[in-house]
C-alpha cells in the first residue's frame, strides 16, 4: 500500500510566552501543501525476494533526499513500533523515498510519521478513530497529529493544540518555496526570541485578503533573529516579494521560505529558479485547499 505524506506551511507563527517547562507557547496556523513524500508498507509475505536482516520486525528502504540518522530513530520506524505494541501487526518493509527537504519548518518527518500511522490503520484494518489516531500521532512530536485531519488548523500551545479553520481556503493561489542550503539551529532562533502577544489575533488576520496580511501584521517572529544571523534567508524573501508575490514568509523557525502568488500569476520555471536562488531547493504548485 502506497501514501503520500505531504508537506506544511505555517501561516504566520507567534511566539506569545516561556513556559515553565523552558518550552514556548505558539500561535500558528498550520496549512497543507501537495508537496509530497511516498510512503509504502508491504509484509515480508508480500515481498518474499527483498533481504531481512536476521531477526528484524520492520526493514527501512530510503530513497530520495537522504535521511540522516539511524533507521531504528526514524520516526516512520518509531509509529510502526508504537502501534506494533498495541495490535498484532506483521513484520514490514517500508519504502520511503523523500522530497520534503529535512530541517526546512516544513514538518516533512512529522508528516511521514503520521501517515505512517493511517497507512497501518487502513492496510490492517486497525480499529482508530481520528481522535484516537491523533493521540497516538501526539507521543511521536507535536506537531504529529496536524497530519491526521491534515485540514488548515490554528495552533497554540507548542504547536500541539489544533483547532479547524474550515473557512481558511488558498485553492488556486500558487506557492512558490525555497530552501536555501542553510543549517538554522532551532535551539539558536528559539534563544534570541522575545514572547510577546501578537497585536492583532493571527486568526483575525488569516481571514482577511492574502494582500492584506502583510500590513495588517502577520509575520513570522523566527525571522528577526534567524535573519540577522542568516541575512542571505532574508534576501530571498525579498528576491520572492520582488517576483510579485501577494505574501512571503518563513515556515516554522526556517530555512525555507514560500510566496504565495495570485491564480494566474507567471513564475520563472525550475531550472531559472534554481539559476536565481544557486544551492537551493525550489519548488512551486498550484494550491489545492
Amino acid at each position: 500500500m502506497i501514501i503520500f505524506p505531504n508537506a506544511k506551511i505555517n501561516l504566520g507563527l507567534n511566539v506569545v510566552e516561556r513556559r515553565p517547562d523552558g518550552y514556548h507557547n505558539l500561535e500558528t496556523v498550520f496549512y497543507p501543501i501537495p508537496l509530497q513524500d511516498i510512503l509504502e508498507v508491504t509484509t515480508f509475505d508480500e515481498a518474499p525476494g527483498q533481504v531481512v536482516p536476521e531477526g528484524a520486525d520492520v526493514v527501512l528502504h530510503a530513497g530520495g533526499i537522504a535521511i540522516a540518522g539511524e533507521s531504528e530513530d526514524n520516526l516512520v520506524v518509531k509509529a510502526y513500533r508504537l502501534l506494533k505494541a498495541e495490535f498484532e501487526l506483521p513484520p514490514v518493509h517500508i519504502h520511503i523515498f523523500k522530497h520534503i527537504p529535512s530541517g526546512a519548518g516544513l514538518g516533512g518527518g512529522s508528516a511521514d510519521a503520521t501517515f505512517m500511522l493511517r497507512l497501518l490503520r487502513e492496510k490492517f484494518s486497525l480499529p482508530l478513530t481520528d481522535d484516537e489516531l491523533e493521540e497516538r500521532a501526539a507521543r511521536l512530536g507535536a506537531d504529529c497529529a496536524f497530519f491526521v485531519r491534515n485540514t488548515p488548523a490554528f495552533a497554540t500551545g507548542i504547536g500541539n493544540i489544533f483547532t479547524p479553520l474550515p473557512d481558511l481556503s488558498l485553492r488556486g493561489y500558487r506557492i512558490l518555496l525555497v530552501k536555501p542550503d542553510i543549517f538554522v539551529s532551532t535551539r539558536d532562533a528559539f534563544s534570541l526570541i522575545r514572547p510577546h502577544k501578537p497585536v492583532r489575533p493571527l486568526t483575525e488576520i488569516a481571514s482577511l485578503p492574502v494582500n492584506q496580511w502583510r500590513e495588517a501584521g502577520m509575520c513570522n517572529d523566527f525571522e528577526e533573529s534567524v535573519f540577522a544571523k542568516h541575512p542571505a534567508i532574508g534576501d530571498i524573501k525579498e528576491q520572492i516579494y520582488e517576483l510579485g508575490a501577494e505574501y512571503a514568509a518563513m515556515s516554522g523557525s526556517g530555512s525555507s521560505l514560500f510566496g504565495l502568488f495570485s491564480e494566474g500569476a507567471a513564475l520563472p520555471d525550475v531550472d531559472a529558479l534554481q539559476k536565481m536562488f544557486p544551492g537551493s531547493f525550489c519548488w512551486h504548485s498550484q494550491l489545492e485547499v
